[in-house]
């Protein structure tokens, strides 16, 4: 199983080699405000199965917290993934919307909900998380 992905100006290309883990939208302040929308869509994969193909002098790198940094190509301002400030974590998270193929997943759960944006209602069925942060 190979999934490929780029960024807008397809300028940064990845790919996954094994399978995807748990695929969700993040409601955040912190998401919505990095990819402009209601909540963001992304996928887990381990480290060991993910690859930079092309591109990577153009990734960009911005620590949104102590834990996080978020990856993202300095030509067309995509957001491709967030990656552990932890060089030992083990997992990636790559916005889905990055894909260039069907990675057979969908998200199934909707995280940190108490932080929606006001103006959007959630009309699935998934479960919701309200998780709240200080």
């Amino acid at each position: 199983m190979k999934i490929h992905g780029s960024c807008l100006c397809k300028g940064v290309r990845y790919e996954v080699t094994g399978p995807l883990g748990q695929s969700a939208h993040c409601h955040c302040s912190r998401c919505r405000k990095w990819s402009g929308t209601a909540f963001l869509s992304y996928a887990g994969v381990a480290k060991k199965h993910f690859r930079w193909i092309d591109g990577e002098d153009l990734l960009g790198r911005f620590p949104s917290s102590e834990r996080i940094f978020r990856v993202f190509c300095k030509r067309c301002g995509s957001a491709l993934a967030s990656w552990p400030s932890d060089p030992t974590g083990e997992s990636v998270w790559l916005m889905m919307g990055t894909l260039d193929e069907d990675p057979g997943t969908k998200p199934s759960l909707h995280i940190y909900v108490g932080y929606k944006a006001p103006w959007f209602e959630i009309t699935d069925d998934i479960p919701q998380r309200v998780e709240l942060r200080d």
